[in-house]
């Protein structure tokens, strides 16, 4: 696994379930630049799809990759506006 984004924060939601990891995603990308990417770390196996589905709905917001290893799922999350 090799991740090529510019990360400008980490967000650590690991222990958090549904639906926290999505609420502190999106906390966390309401503080960013246009541009920038949020690398959330979580334990939930629900916010693989959880986050595919806000990032989905969600204008200004772009869902860059997503990868599973060692139980944590990390998410890679780009403000776009």
């Amino acid at each position: 696994m090799s991740v090529n984004f510019d990360i400008a924060e980490t967000l650590d939601v690991k222990g958090a379930s549904c639906p926290m990891p999505v609420i502190k995603t999106k906390s966390a990308v309401d503080e960013l630049e246009a541009g920038d990417v949020v690398e959330v770390l979580a334990t939930d196996p629900g916010s693989v799809s959880d986050l595919d589905g806000w990032a989905s709905g969600t204008n200004g917001v772009e869902l860059l990759d997503q990868f599973e290893g060692d139980d944590v799922y990390k998410h890679y999350v780009r403000k776009t506006v």
